[in-house]
């Protein structure tokens, strides 16, 4: 299984796939979908209202990747489970970086 990331322009895209109204905000692992796609696994306690858990996806996934908030933007998936970021920023650096703290946490 690879990693959930793209090389981008303007940095990398990153594919989320996240459950709402959890018990606790964490990340779980990766989830390949029945057409094969990667996607980061994400569990936040925010309510799916008013982007309010597509604001703590992004709080969870800034504040480990020592990221500002304002590098992610949401490209697809504002009412879905499966979510695309785009994350501004060097590619080759963000790349190596976000896939880095990513095997750790599949670890």
């Amino acid at each position: 299984m690879g990693l959930p990331l793209e090389p981008t322009a303007k940095g990398v895209r990153l594919f989320v796939r996240a459950t709402p109204s959890a018990s606790k905000n964490e990340v779980q692992g990766l989830y390949e979908s029945a057409d094969g796609k990667v996607a980061l696994r994400v569990r936040v306690t925010a309510a799916p209202e008013k982007g309010k858990a597509n604001k703590a996806v992004i709080k969870l996934l800034a504040k480990p990747l020592h990221l500002p908030a304002s590098a992610f933007h949401l490209v697809s998936g504002e009412t879905d489970r499966n979510k695309t970021f785009d994350v501004s920023g060097d590619t080759e650096t963000l790349m190596r970086e976000i896939g880095a703290w990513i095997e750790e946490q599949i670890l």
